[in-house]
């Protein structure tokens, strides 16, 4: 993988080497032309569509797709789910508030950003651990409260 595309993919949780070679074969190995990762979500049906009309908010889910590339993030972020990392926390801790199924869409999102700023930018991702992560939601929640 690192031959192919310069940078280890499969160190974010949830890509391993069969899923990363389907999403390059679905995306290619230059993520040039999408400016941005918020771009490259909305590119993948992840992110939500805002139907807005004279200042209300109409609608804003995101949109149906037949993305091959969509569905594997999906799988990914199910996978995720179930381990001890941060990402699994992420998707424990949105699936009991919101339910699983917009928990899998934020997770499959969440593992898009991070799979185009490793390709694109060459970011290192270093995973900081399930516990990590529910002591900074813990500590955002008693601020919030203060």
């Amino acid at each position: 993988m690192y031959g192919l595309l310069g940078c280890d993919v499969t160190q974010i949780h949830g890509l391993g080497p069969y899923l990363t070679l389907k999403l390059v074969g679905e995306c290619g190995t230059n993520l040039s032309a999408w400016p941005s990762a918020k771009h490259f979500t909305s590119w993948l049906c992840l992110s939500p569509s805002n139907k807005i009309s004279g200042g209300k908010v109409l609608s804003s889910r995101t949109r149906r797709s037949n993305s091959r590339a969509a569905a594997l993030l999906r799988l990914a972020a199910v996978a995720v789910g179930r381990t001890q990392t941060a990402l699994g926390a992420f998707y424990r801790r949105l699936s009991a508030r919101v339910g699983k199924a917009k928990a899998v869409t934020a997770t499959a999102r969440k593992i898009a950003v991070l799979f185009y700023n490793t390709l694109r930018h060459g970011m290192e991702y270093s995973d900081p651990g399930a516990s990590c992560y529910q002591e900074r939601c813990r500590r955002r929640v008693l601020t919030n409260l203060e």
